[in-house]
Formats: C-alpha cells, structure tokens, sequence
C-alpha cells in the first residue's frame, strides 16, 4: 500500500485529503509504538502510517465487521460486492438498505453484511452513512452513473496490510478502546466533530450520536493520556466550544482547512476550518 491509498469507504470527514498536513505535525515516536485509533471510519491515517501494531476500533458494528471482513474474507466479499454491481438499480437499492428492518436480516454472515454496507456507501445520496434512532441506514439512492461498487485492488491491499501487521480490531466504546495505550504509544482521535449549526450537524453515523457531553468526556480521555506520556492527536472543527476545550493547557491547536464534500445539507460543503491539536512537540 501507498500514500495515495484510496478508502474502501466513503467518509464524512475523511481524511485522506489532510493526510500531506498530518505529516508536517506526527509525533517523534519510535519503531515500536503501538496505534491507536478509537473512531476509524475510513482508516485513511492508519493506512497512510502503517503501522506494524496499531488497535483500531468503531462505536458502529457494521464499519468494524466491514474490518474484520477485508482482512479475513477479501474474496468472498469481492464476490458479494459483484452481485450488488450487476443488480444495481434504485429498485435494488432500496430493497438492500431496508433489508435490515426485516427479521432474516439477523441471520445474516458477516461477509453479507460487510457487502451490503460497502455497496449502499458507494450508492447512496452523497456517501453519506447515517443511520436512524432504530440503527436502521436511511440514506436515499445516489443515482450515480458507474459506481465504484466493486474496488478489488482497494480491498485486496487492505486485507494484505490487516493480515501481515498486528492489528486489534473492536467495536465499542473510544475510552475502552485505549486502556491499553502506554508512553510512548500515538493516539489518534477522529471523533464526530463537534456542530458547527443547527443545520450542518452530522453525527448520526451511529445510533448513539455524539454530543458535547461526549465531547467533554473526550476531552477528559485525552488529558488522562497525556498524562500516561502517549502521543496524542486530535482533529475536530474549528468552534469555540472546542478552541475553549483545549486551550490553555500546554496543547498547541492548530488551525487546518479542509474541503468538505460530503455533508447532509449543501451548505456545509466546501473549505472550512478545522483544527488539530497535539500534546507534543512534532518532528
């Protein structure tokens, strides 16, 4: 795999297209550290670093088991995701994402799941991932002329790397997700962003949301790490609740731009402010 590695998911707030300003602020550490990254989503950053440990975790059960998947079962999964790509159409569509309101859908394998989620990411309105109070996905058909449904050079290098590296992968809580981060380690934190409106939020890509309260608890996970000597970064938007957060502190927060593509409403897309903040000095 390669710096320009390409996704196997589309991700509100991705962050492929920072990853040349991530470098310039990387922490100094050592050959063997371990990464963690407790909100993965896309994974652009782990798989931008590579690195030989890492433990990477998700609050959605579907994004996680899409994980577990590509590193265990690339062919099957390659083959899943041909069978959405010759059936697709707005009709098909709608009958694969609301599958999940249907009892069968409990019964269904992992490498069904894994599919079906990566074919209504690369179908849907806008690669948005969002889901319902009832964790039900309920973004409507993208009408897209030639999706790339079915990416196998993407999968297959993302599987090679999960395989041949120690990689733990979980599904649960961020704060559970480092218990185990010690000096010297480099935490990663990729939360959903704190609201920059009442109308540009998005943070619904998992029933359980992430409000300001989580984002103080956030923050409180964050100093408790620093103090056990981990290098720690943060990206979130540029708000003043977030600026007020981490300030004052001996974190410096900077200030990144970022073009936005994907957002539920139009008005959030475009460059916008966001920042990172660190607890160490870069290389």
């Amino acid at each position: 795999m390669t710096n320009d590695y390409t996704p196997f998911v589309k991700w509100a707030g991705g962050k492929r297209q920072l990853l040349s300003t991530i470098d310039k602020y990387l922490p100094p550490f050592g050959n063997n550290y371990t990464y963690y990254e407790p909100f993965i989503g896309g994974g652009a950053l782990l798989f931008h670093l590579q690195p030989k440990k890492a433990v990477i975790n998700d609050s959605n059960a579907e994004i996680a088991n899409c994980y577990e998947v590509i590193r265990d079962y690339p062919d099957e999964l390659i083959a899943d995701l041909q069978e959405h790509n010759r059936k697709n159409n707005e009709e098909y569509y709608y009958e694969v994402r609301d599958s999940d309101r249907k009892p069968e859908y409990k019964t269904s394998t992992k490498i069904q799941r894994a599919a079906r989620i990566l074919y209504l990411n690369k179908t849907c309105y806008n690669g948005l991932f969002r889901v319902n109070s009832q964790g039900q996905f309920n973004v409507p058909f993208g009408r897209y002329k030639k999706p790339a449904i079915v990416n196998e050079a993407v999968i297959r290098a993302a599987s090679s790397y999960l395989k041949q590296n120690e990689l733990t992968i979980l599904h649960g809580d961020f704060k559970q997700a480092v218990n185990e981060a010690k000096e010297g380690d480099f935490v990663y934190f990729d939360p959903p962003y704190d609201v920059l409106s009442s109308t540009s939020s998005f943070t619904s890509y998992d029933v359980n949301g992430f409000d300001r309260a989580e984002q103080e608890r956030l923050f409180n996970v964050f100093q408790q790490l620093d103090k056990r000597r981990c290098y720690v970064m943060l990206s979130n938007s540029s708000t003043d609740f977030i600026r007020k957060l981490y300030k004052n502190r001996k974190y410096k927060v900077l200030t990144v731009s970022a073009n936005r593509a994907i957002n539920s409403v139009s008005g959030g897309r475009g460059k916008i402010d966001e920042v990172l903040v660190i607890n160490y000095e870069p290389t």
